[in-house]
């Protein structure tokens, strides 16, 4: 039996993970699932991770926890992202590797990268140029993740392990008017509109800015992927782990493509302008995806197919999910 410790569980990405970790053991799976609420465990509380870890004494733990958020909660809130992101990274990463847990998967991100670096981003373009600025304390953060699995391995030998998805989307997201990220807040940008039976809906910046999207649920299967819970697939990986490894669909699309498709879902059928006084962000963000192709895993989620998931999933859960 295999003990496996989500942490963030009720958040987009590790609700996405722990659903299939569900049907894993449903299907028959000798796993143990481990999960916590903010309320009953706080992450960036040293002694409280401390005593869950030699508590539970987990045999897998997947860090999908963290403080995330869009441009606007990035530039507002800087010091919160990266004190939080980094307490939660240290404290579990450290406090996992001393109850003696040797597999470890942290979730990451795209922004890692430089904000001119050559597209498509290969893994290996890491801390070669400048970041991004509007987001450099979540990215510095996430950075660290990394080092910290990396660092981990070469003096104690663990097999901590970093995947860095592209951006995110699909059933539950954060849908705040403010501080969501691009996709969520297009879909409530839209919605209230055809709501509202308004005939305009403006979007940030240019609309010209290229990123790449990924539903969670292709997200949680490569994580367990990459993690490789059956013993052939976790050999295999082994072999092919350097460092961190990049998770997308390796197809990007502008932003204003992007706010056309979810107009088309929403059923919006009015004028899409563009607010060029708010910041565009880095020009193109692009997953080079060829080292998980090569382990032999592909996103399968189509984006229209996707969006529309993530729509229903919104309309359904909108009383919950309102701000």
């Amino acid at each position: 039996m295999q003990k496996i410790y989500i942490a963030g569980h009720r958040g987009m990405v590790g609700g996405a993970i722990l659903r299939q970790l569900e049907a894993r053991r449903t299907a028959g799976d000798d796993i143990t699932l481990i999960t916590r609420t903010h309320a009953e465990l706080d992450l960036t509380d040293q002694a409280a991770v401390h005593g869950f870890m030699q508590t539970e004494k987990p045999d897998i733990v997947i860090l999908a926890a963290a403080k995330v958020g869009g441009i606007h909660a990035n530039n507002t809130y800087p010091a919160d992202f990266i004190y939080e992101n980094l307490m939660i990274e240290c404290n579990v990463i450290h406090q996992a590797y001393a109850a003696g847990v040797t597999r470890l998967l942290q979730l990451g991100s795209s922004c890692i990268y430089p904000r001119s670096v050559a597209q498509p981003m290969k893994e290996d373009a890491l801390l070669t140029g400048v970041l991004e600025p509007t987001n450099e304390p979540y990215a510095v953060a996430k950075i660290a993740g990394i080092k910290l699995c990396e660092s981990y391995n070469r003096q104690h030998g663990t097999d901590y392990r970093s995947v860095m998805p592209t951006n995110l989307y699909g059933p539950g997201d954060n849908f705040h008017p403010e501080n969501s990220h691009v996709l969520p807040a297009l879909f409530r940008r839209f919605h209230e509109a055809v709501q509202a039976g308004g005939g305009e809906v403006q979007i940030w910046g240019s609309g010209k800015p290229r990123r790449e999207f990924l539903h969670v649920d292709d997200l949680a299967e490569a994580s367990l992927f990459v993690l490789g819970l059956d013993r052939e697939t976790y050999n295999a990986n082994t072999q092919s782990m350097l460092s961190h490894i990049n998770v997308g669909t390796g197809v990007d699309v502008s932003i204003m493509e992007l706010a056309q498709m979810v107009a088309r879902v929403v059923g919006f059928q009015g004028r899409i302008t563009n607010d060029p006084s708010k910041p565009d962000g880095t020009p193109r963000k692009l997953m080079d995806v060829g080292r998980l192709a090569g382990m032999g895993w592909r996103a399968s989620v189509d984006l229209e197919k996707g969006l529309l998931d993530t729509y229903n999933w919104f309309i359904d859960n909108q009383d919950a999910i309102r701000h």
